[in-house]
């Protein structure tokens, strides 16, 4: 059917050594930077959006639209494979969790409040990416 997405598997101590305090915080941690404060929020470059934790290219600049919600938000991942999604139940809600399918990691959430096409607003945090400028 599809070639399963190879797994990037490390230690906490080596994910602590790999990462900033702030990508360890919400990539390993769960954690979610304050609203407005990332890096990659005003971004408006052509480009790939990465997995701060393995590299793996998550979402496309093309794929970027400016939700006002303060943190980077996409229609759609880069590849269906690239992401999954899991119910969270935390602080008393039901949220649709998005982490990175090659190493885990927390991205942030997907809400049905975007634009068409998709409908969906993949509302992700600047600390668990990276981005690289198209050539």
């Amino acid at each position: 059917m599809g070639e399963a997405v190879e797994k990037v598997e490390r230690t906490e101590a080596e994910w602590r050594a790999a990462l900033t305090p702030e990508q360890y915080h919400v990539l390993r941690e769960k954690g979610t930077e304050r609203a407005f404060t990332g890096i990659l929020t005003e971004n408006h470059e052509t480009g790939d959006y990465q997995c701060a934790g393995c590299g793996a290219v998550l979402f496309m600049s093309g794929a970027k639209f400016d939700s006002g919600c303060g943190w980077p938000s996409f229609m759609l991942p880069a590849d269906s494979k690239a992401v999954v999604e899991h119910e969270d139940r935390s602080f008393g809600m039901r949220r649709i969790e998005v982490t990175c399918a090659r190493c885990g990691g927390h991205l942030g959430h997907v809400f049905p409040d975007g634009p068409r096409p998709t409908g969906l607003r993949y509302c992700i945090n600047s600390a668990s990416l990276t981005f690289e400028r198209a050539e």
